[in-house]
């Protein structure tokens, strides 16, 4: 079990001059999410009534506190019309990351978000839409002036402190979710020598073994990957929100 910790099926691709890694691993299970996803929207879309008298149906209800929730809790410091556009993506963001966190809890399965080109891909993603938006509503002139503010000779620091948060929001999601990985790992085998070397409970291993397995599985993949999520998706609104405002 040690032997194979950390250990990557790697496909190389070489187009011309430049070779491209892809992890198969990551790519399958970010698809997996992905398909996953789309599912779940068309069936909740489903769930919604051309008839504006229909009753309201459990999905509708669900569908309902479930935008209100996101709305709220991710979105709440912005104006009306900058979080009706940021809805789509910030929600998208936070469930990406929560079912790439809860798939884990499948046995065999891998979460995309142990990968840290997963992270990182998404906290940049987060960077750039910031500038984006900051440009969008303050101008171009004005927001990078902000760089210069207190005072023009600090602008190395304010640009290494705002790249910094970036790569702080990429390795908090990546550090949580591949030492939970980790720790699973190692306690389960650990778990598995203790048992070996003591003949009384040797018959049972596969109880124990199953039950702990089970428990980290549900703490660290379920538990703290929703935490995780919600953190993650929090963090992307608020520099968002810093930025643009």
């Amino acid at each position: 079990m040690f032997e194979r910790l950390g250990q990557k099926l790697i496909l190389k691709l070489q187009l011309g001059p430049l070779v491209v890694s892809l992890d198969l691993i990551t790519v399958v299970m970010s698809l997996v999410v992905s398909l996953i996803l789309i599912l779940l929207a068309l069936w909740l879309r489903r769930a919604i009534p051309r008839d504006p008298e229909a009753p309201v149906s459990r999905r509708l209800a669900f569908l309902s506190m479930a935008f209100e929730f996101f709305h709220e809790s991710l979105l709440g410091g912005f104006s009306p019309e900058l979080a009706k556009r940021l809805f789509p993506m910030i929600t998208t963001l936070f469930l990406y990351v929560l079912f790439s966190n809860w798939i884990s809890v499948v046995p065999k399965a891998e979460s995309p978000t142990q990968n840290l080109n997963v992270t990182m891909g998404l906290a940049l993603m987060v960077y750039v839409l910031s500038h984006y938006y900051a440009i969008k509503t303050k101008g171009a002139r004005v927001h990078f002036r902000g760089y210069l503010e207190p005072y023009a000779f600090l602008l190395p620091m304010n640009i290494i402190g705002d790249f910094g948060r970036t790569l702080s929001h990429g390795f908090r999601l990546f550090g949580n979710i591949f030492g939970g990985a980790i720790l699973t790992t190692i306690v389960l085998g650990l778990t598995g020598k203790v048992i070996a070397a003591m003949p009384v409970v040797a018959p049972f291993a596969f109880v124990f073994g199953t039950g702990i397995g089970t428990f980290l599985n549900a703490w660290f993949g379920v538990f703290i990957g929703a935490i995780q999520a919600l953190v993650f998706a929090l963090l992307a609104s608020v520099y968002i929100r810093l930025m643009a405002t």
